[in-house]
């Protein structure tokens, strides 16, 4: 398609991690490239997502290492926190990062907007007032938080409004089993606050392994977390002495000043203009798109949470960058959602890649499952009741490790190692004879010789 009669290659829409690394990737590659951002450079990740979330945990651990440093011989004296300080330093933090995305835009070459972009029809967008000419709409708009429909919702918040909560609360409840909910409820945990989480469904963390599941369940009660499971929040009502009431399924209640709500996050298409361009959408409102990132309208793209697939910000990236290159760098390529490695930043955190025990068991028929549960050296010492949980899942015919799954320190920094061996197929002797770094704890990964079980397809094992 010739760029004659358009005033841009590339129009993005949104400015966070998949719309940043597609913009910036086709202007080096000799596009006109154009970005509107209506709220902040960076995105959720950078402002209201991983970024401040992971500095929050580890604001959190330091009452964990304060108390451990005892075993170790340490005097530790009188400890206090301050929520107002954390809110402010990570605040400076990502008004900095904030900017770094804003001139890694503008020092690319690319035309940046500071206002809402509305798509017209499949060439044209409406930006700031000025109607503009693409050859090429990109849309990256991620996604938003929402809250359930029930009476008195509006008196909760969600995980954006949690980065700027002025003060500490003393209880939380959090409701939802996702990731965000879990790691939500250590860090307010971590921080001071009595917390009761609750989730409507027998066991949180649906679509992680089930070993990753239970363990950490044991674990964040055993840290003190109030884990309700089968329940769930039907109203909430404000008293005239500002504490909240939620009332629950069955009758109960529970007296709390901070409901949060993890329930889940739509994509933020809304208001852009898509179904009256002709693009397909989802009941959800996602961006539906083929294995090359594009939509039901040859000229819009999507990449991120917009489209819903696998909500993490490297496939955000990933999906950018392969989307510049394969359209303006003259290098086609598509961006892998298989073994994607992933960790969830709880207390403790776990980390995973690959297959899920049953998963691997329906898509090769049999799998041999390695597991080991132990005391870290670290709580040895420190007398904390802490235990990891460590497994490989490994295809039976092929002998090929297709599952990794950790719950225990560092998780997602040994789960990233790994992920590299399982991408490239290794195999459980590749795993046995790789000599271990001693003493640590990712050594375990590669002293696993003990079969703890087999497990079968189900329909295999019923016939």
């Amino acid at each position: 398609m010739s760029s004659a009669g358009f005033d841009y290659d590339l129009f993005v829409i949104g400015a966070g991690s998949g719309g940043t690394r597609a913009a910036r990737i086709a202007a080096g590659h000799g596009a006109r490239v154009a970005v509107a951002e209506e709220r902040f450079f960076g995105g959720t990740c950078v402002n209201i997502g991983c970024v401040p979330k992971k500095l929050m945990v580890m604001a959190a651990d330091f009452a964990h290492a304060f108390e451990d440093a005892r075993g170790f011989g340490w005097s530790v004296g009188e400890r206090r926190h301050d929520w107002a300080s954390l809110i402010a330093n990570k605040d400076r933090e990502i008004a900095r990062l904030n900017g770094i995305y804003r001139d890694l835009l503008k020092n690319a070459g690319c035309t940046v907007f500071e206002a809402r972009a509305t798509i017209l029809d499949p060439h044209t967008v409406l930006v700031g007032g000025e109607r503009v000419r693409a050859r090429v709409i990109l849309v990256a708009a991620g996604g938003r938080p929402v809250r359930p429909d029930i009476e008195g919702a509006g008196h909760g918040i969600v995980s954006d409004d949690a980065f700027y909560l002025k003060a500490r609360p003393r209880h939380v409840l959090v409701v939802g089993g996702g990731y965000i909910a879990v790691e939500f409820a250590g860090i307010f945990a971590g921080l001071g606050a009595a917390v009761t989480q609750l989730y409507r469904g027998t066991l949180f963390l649906r679509g992680f392994d089930d070993d990753i599941r239970t363990h950490l369940a044991e674990e964040m009660r055993a840290s003190g977390i109030d884990l309700r499971f089968g329940s769930d929040v039907t109203r909430i009502e404000k008293r005239a002495d500002g504490m909240l009431c939620a009332h629950l399924l069955g009758g109960a209640t529970i007296d709390t000043d901070c409901v949060f709500f993890a329930t889940g996050r739509v994509p933020n298409t809304a208001g852009l203009g898509l179904e009256a361009a002709g693009v397909r959408l989802d009941e959800k409102g996602a961006v539906i798109v083929d294995a090359d990132q594009r939509s039901s309208v040859p000229s819009i793209y999507a990449v991120g949470d917009v489209t819903d697939q696998l909500n993490l910000t490297p496939i955000a990236l990933a999906e950018g960058h392969a989307l510049a290159d394969t359209l303006f760098g003259g290098r086609p390529r598509r961006t892998s959602h298989e073994n994607v490695a992933t960790a969830i930043f709880s207390p403790p955190p776990a980390a995973t890649v690959g297959f899920a025990e049953a998963e691997a068991a329906e898509q090769f028929g049999a799998v041999d499952v390695y597991v080991t549960r132990f005391k870290p050296m670290r709580h040895t010492l420190s007398g904390r009741a802490r235990r990891s949980m460590m497994k490989l899942v490994v295809d039976q015919a092929s002998q090929r490790v297709v599952g990794a799954h950790m719950v225990g320190e560092d998780a997602g920094e040994i789960m990233q190692g790994l992920a590299i061996a399982v991408n490239m197929g290794a195999s459980k002797a590749d795993f046995d004879r790789t000599i271990g770094i001693h003493p640590t704890a990712a050594e375990e990964f590669v002293t696993l010789r003990t079969r703890t079980r087999e497990t079968r397809r189900v329909a295999a094992a019923a016939q």
